[in-house]
Parts: C-alpha cells; sequence; structure tokens
C-alpha cells in the first residue's frame, strides 16, 4: 500500500460518523452516575435486567415502551441514560413530563444538571446558563440538533405549539387528572410526536390504585414482559413473585424463594447469578409497544434484599391498611385494590365489645371528639386513640337545638370541656381537642369556636381532594379594613377522602381470633351502640368518575342518606392528628402513658348532681342503660 493510498484511508476512517449504539451501549461506554444522587457516584454500569428496558427505548421496531415498576430498581438513571442518549448520540427534540412544573424545576436540578456536568460527552455540548443567550434554562436545555423541554403535566401550556420527537412520561400515576382544561396529558403529549415517523413514545411509573392508575392500562395494552430467572438448583426459568416469598416463623430476615418447579429454597445469596442470567419474556408478541414490570425483589440495592422486603410486608400489616398500599405500590411495583364498597354495618355491629360507656381503656392515651353541625342539632363523638392508630368510641351525642342559637353549643362545650373520663386504671382524662365542622352555619361557628382556646377547640372544613389528612390553617377573620386578624379564627382544611379510605380500611379488619394475639394497627373498638349508628358510619362508598378534561377520579357518594357518624369520625381524626396521633414515637407514647400513671389516685368527682342528671338525654344509639349528656 503506497502512502498515498494510506493517506486516503486514514481519511475515511476520520469521516466514518461513529457505530450505532444501543442506549445499554452508551450507557455503559458513556454513562456516569452523579454523587448528588448515588450511593455509589462515578461510572455506570448496567445491571442485566435494566438492558433490556434501555434496548426497547433505541429499538427502531418498538415505537412505545411502558414500565411499571417499583421503587430501588434504577429506572430514573435509565430515563437520564436515555435523555443523554438522545442529546450526544440521536440528537432530537425531547420532552419530558414530570407531575407538576415543581417536580419538573425539581428534575432538572436533581437530576439533570448533574447528568450534564459529570457526562463529558453532555458538558460539551450544552452552554451553562450564565446568559442571556446561552438557550439554557431550567427548563429548557438547547444542544446541536434538538431542544430538551422539562415540563408539568398540571400546565396545558407546556403541550403547545411545539414538536417532539420522543417523549417521556415519568410518574404518570402521579399526574393530575387534566392539564387544566385541555383533556389527558399523556394523549397531548402523544400529539406533539405526530410528525415524527421514528417517534419514541416512553412511560414509566410506580402504580397507585387499580381503576385510577394511568401506568397499569399502558402496560396491560403492551405485551407484557416479565422478568425470568433459573432456578439454581433445576434451571427452571421464572417470575420472581411475592407469593413465592418464605420466611421461618418470625425470622422474616432468613427471607427465600420457593421454586415454583422443584419447591425448593432460592437463597437470597443466588441472587446476582440468578439475574445475570435472567431474560425478559413477553406474554404476547410485540406489536410496538413493549411493556415492562420490574420490582425490588431483582434490585442490587443492599435495602432491597428478601429479607428486607419480607420485614418491610410484616411491618406494612402492622402499621394497616395504608402502609400495606404503599408496600404494594412501591416494593411490589402493583396497583392497590381499593375496596369501593362500603364496610358492611352489619359485621361491625356483630362485633361490637362489651365495655363500660365512657371508660377509657388503658391502651387509650389521647381523647378527641369530632361535631358535626345540622340545621336542629349538634351530633359529636368522643373517641380515644393509642398506639398503632388504635380507636375506642367512647360516646356519641345528639344536642338538639336550633344551631343558629346558643342553647345548643353551651350545652355541648360545658360537657365536652369539663368532663373527666374514667380510665381502667383509675386515672381521668379530658378531652385533648374538638373538631367543629364549619360547612354548615359557618359563622355561627366561627362565633363559638372564638370562645375558646385554639388548642381546645378548632374550626375544621372538609375538602375532598386534599392530598394531606389536615393542612396548615387559614385565618378567616377580618378587621374594618378587610385585612386577616392574626390571633382571630382559623379554618384547618381536612382531606375527606383520605380519612374515609383509612377509616374504611381500619373497619375492615378482621378481629383477632386467638387469644392473647394483638388487636391490628388502626383497629375501631366500639361499644353496644344499636344499628343505626353503624348504618351512618357506613352510608358512603367509593365510585370512579369520569371529569370534564377526561381524567378519572375516585369520588365518595351516599348510599344513605344519613351518615353524621362518618362526619363525626373524620373531624375526630383529624383532631387526633393535630395532636400527634401520626407522629409520636415510642418514646412519645411511652411518656403519655407515664403521665395518665401521676394521675391515679387524684381525688374523684362525685356523681353528678340532680341538676346534673336532669340535662342527660337517652342516646338513640345506645343501650336503654346508656345515656349521653
Amino acid at each position: 500500500m503506497t502512502s498515498i493510498e494510506k493517506i486516503v484511508r486514514d481519511s475515511y476512517r476520520f469521516f466514518r460518523p461513529p457505530p450505532k449504539l444501543t442506549l445499554s451501549e452508551w450507557a455503559e461506554h458513556y454513562g456516569y452516575l452523579p454523587a448528588e444522587s448515588s450511593a455509589e457516584p462515578g461510572k455506570w454500569h448496567n445491571i442485566p435486567y435494566q438492558v433490556g428496558i434501555m434496548d426497547a427505548i433505541t429499538d427502531p421496531r418498538i415505537e412505545r415502551v411502558t414500565v411499571m415498576k417499583s421503587a430501588r430498581v434504577g429506572y430514573t438513571k435509565i430515563i437520564g441514560h436515555c435523555i443523554g442518549f438522545y442529546i450526544h448520540h440521536d440528537p432530537c427534540p425531547i420532552m419530558v413530563v414530570q407531575p407538576t412544573e415543581g417536580d419538573a424545576e425539581g428534575y432538572s436540578k436533581e437530576e439533570i444538571a448533574p447528568l450534564i456536568r459529570d457526562t463529558p460527552v453532555l458538558r460539551s455540548l450544552i452552554s451553562e446558563s450564565k446568559t442571556r443567550d446561552s438557550g439554557n434554562t431550567i427548563l429548557q436545555k438547547q444542544f446541536p440538533g434538538g431542544t430538551l423541554s422539562l415540563v408539568g403535566a398540571n400546565s396545558p401550556r407546556g403541550f403547545r405549539r411545539v414538536s417532539r420527537r420522543v417523549v417521556i412520561f415519568d410518574e404518570v400515576d402521579g399526574y393530575p387528572p387534566s392539564a387544566g382544561s385541555e383533556g389527558d396529558q399523556i394523549k397531548l403529549g402523544i400529539r406533539r410526536t405526530e410528525y415524527y415517523w421514528n417517534r419514541k413514545i416512553i412511560a414509566g411509573s410506580t402504580p397507585t390504585v387499580t381503576g385510577l392508575s394511568r401506568i397499569e392500562p399502558m402496560f396491560e395494552d403492551s405485551d407484557k414482559r416479565r422478568y425470568f430467572v433459573p432456578c439454581p438448583h433445576c434451571q427452571e426459568f421464572q417470575v420472581l413473585s411475592f407469593p413465592n416469598l418464605k420466611w421461618p416463623e418470625g425470622k422474616p430476615l432468613q427471607a427465600y424463594f420457593e421454586c415454583v418447579h422443584c419447591e425448593k429454597a432460592i437463597e437470597h445469596k443466588h441472587k446476582k447469578e440468578m439475574v445475570e442470567k435472567g431474560r425478559w419474556v413477553g406474554e404476547r408478541e410485540c406489536a410496538g409497544h413493549a411493556g415492562f414490570h420490574i420490582w425490588a425483589a431483582y434490585s442490587y440495592s443492599p435495602n432491597a434484599t428478601w429479607g428486607h422486603i419480607a420485614s418491610e410486608f410484616l411491618m406494612a400489616k402492622r402499621e394497616g391498611p395504608e402502609a400495606l398500599k404503599t408496600f404494594i405500590n412501591t416494593v411490589l411495583g402493583e396497583t392497590w385494590k381499593e375496596k369501593g364498597d362500603a364496610p358492611e354495618w352489619e359485621r361491625i355491629f356483630e362485633r361490637r365489645e362489651h365495655y363500660k360507656w365512657n371508660q377509657v381503656p388503658k391502651e387509650g392515651l389521647i381523647i378527641t371528639a369530632g361535631v358535626d353541625v345540622q340545621k336542629d342539632r349538634l351530633e359529636c363523638e368522643v373517641v380515644a386513640w393509642g398506639k398503632d392508630k388504635q380507636s375506642w368510641s367512647l360516646d356519641y351525642r345528639v344536642i338538639p337545638g336550633d344551631t343558629s342559637e346558643d342553647f345548643p353549643w353551651k350545652e355541648l362545650f360545658a360537657s365536652l370541656l369539663n368532663e373527666q373520663f374514667s380510665c381502667d386504671d383509675g386515672s381521668l382524662m379530658p378531652i385533648r381537642m374538638i373538631a367543629v365542622d364549619s360547612g354548615y352555619n359557618t359563622q355561627i361557628v366561627y362565633n363559638q369556636v372564638r370562645k375558646f382556646p385554639i388548642n381546645r377547640v378548632i374550626a375544621v372544613k372538609g375538602k375532598d381532594f386534599a392530598a394531606t389528612l389536615i393542612s396548615a390553617p387559614q385565618a378567616v377573620d377580618v378587621d374594618w379594613r378587610g385585612k386577616k386578624i392574626r390571633r382571630g379564627v382559623k379554618v384547618w382544611s381536612v382531606g375527606t377522602n383520605l380519612i374515609k379510605t383509612e377509616l374504611y380500611g381500619w373497619l375492615r379488619l378482621p378481629k383477632p381470633t386467638a387469644e392473647g394475639e394483638p388487636y391490628p394497627a388502626g383497629y375501631c373498638h366500639f361499644p353496644e351502640y344499636d344499628e343505626h349508628f353503624f348504618k351512618m358510619l357506613t352510608a358512603e362508598q367509593l365510585v370512579i368518575r369520569t371529569t370534564k378534561g377526561g381524567g378519572r377520579r375516585y369520588e365518595w357518594e351516599k348510599i344513605r342518606e344519613r351518615n353524621e357518624a362518618l362526619d363525626c369520625r373524620i373531624y375526630a381524626r383529624a383532631a387526633a392528628a393535630l395532636s400527634g396521633l401520626d407522629r409520636f414515637t415510642k418514646d412519645q407514647w411511652q411518656v403519655l402513658k407515664n403521665q395518665r400513671s401521676i394521675e391515679i389516685g387524684k381525688t374523684r368527682p362525685q356523681n353528678p348532681s340532680q341538676d346534673h342528671q336532669k340535662k342527660r338525654k337517652v342516646s338513640p344509639f345506645l343501650k336503654q342503660d346508656r345515656s349521653f349528656w
């Protein structure tokens, strides 16, 4: 070969485009993990189950990729490398949709900025946002051949007047029902890709609730791939399924999988070898839509050992339905099946307990009350609460009278605020907080609540779709200039949907059958109220409704006209949350228990006077030998 031929050959090699890489190859070659969001920063290395997901994203035969997953499987990093791939190796316009605009900003700062900074091939392609003409903002990054846009699913403007070849929908089950008045965000985002023959539509999420989850129907529409691994004993392939996770009684850290073929125990020490030999298998032939389900049992995370997963499950069972729901969503990567029907009132009625009216059991350590306001009466439930959110209904009172007048209010507060409830151990306990509904006769409620200290009596208002059990208070009193008075009446918003879901989960908990077996967390105890109380308590059910924007959401609807007992319990629960029920530590519960012990031996009140006895009225919800103030 002459020197001229060699020069020509080398010139061709210089101008030859780089080899086409798959996403997994690109990540292995160029990927880095930033220190801000990684336990082990530095060079990236693929976990075997991640390879199939990555390569489906860059497979030209596949247009859509859906991932229904748990936490701790590295999906966020997969998406980061996907963005890096399309910036560096296959430049094009990209859109990433986060649940809210705030989430998009957080994702940009916590994931995208470190990704660009720590990946050399990306750092040179995107300029820093130090000048006005850099084209680089928190929500928009420009690079040769394309643009990266980060938008919130709550804002319709992010979907307007743009075309994108790659759209990534992240955590779709966290999206609001619609993007303002413009409808479903996923449809809006897909519409932005219509001009590209080689478009990519990627969606991933931890699932939430069956019927409301967006990721579950998308996965069901795909080829539904699951990761099969070989048994180290018989070499037969199988999916790691939670029902096959076993452990010796009382020893969850010794958890193992039972092989579905040879039934031998597969210990955690075999996991890495099994995952390395694993493969994705779909339920049907792929027609351009690849779907993947992956959960924590496959993860290499030190917090995802099989023993750790078993321990998490047992803890969630002890803590109650909400904790179990979180486990199913975030550890198993599956949807929670909400029981929409109201609990059967007959079953709760049949498991009533014979404990003394107004008598606080030894486990009850704080008392709250919830008041529902009607035109011609006040209804109130008094509830004792203990560790693990167990509760005991102490009394249900109905105080007749025009609630626009003072009389029923005076009777209500005179009894509730002055009463000391007798405890099993001989101590006395007052009501810690009373929550009064302000949805009806609002100004009257404000006037009544204003008379008492804010740490004893509060006004509340139900909000169906609130994100928390109880929100920060809002001042409602104003002066002559219309300015809110700082020390005036405040109203707390109560997440009624959340509390109803929690309560109905508690009401379904089974009563222990074995002698000495503890009650489950959240168990609700009731005295011998009559059936009308329990019909009111279970007077609503959960249904799915379609919103104006085309989204879906759960709503509660009445199945019986009277639901005052349910409302009273909701407000008592809100008062308990403000009193510390959800945040007390083990030591704080012990302090409450010790404080009650100090009260033992103090002078007990004499029997009520005849005048006081005259004010007692027989409760329509209690047996005739019980009464209420």
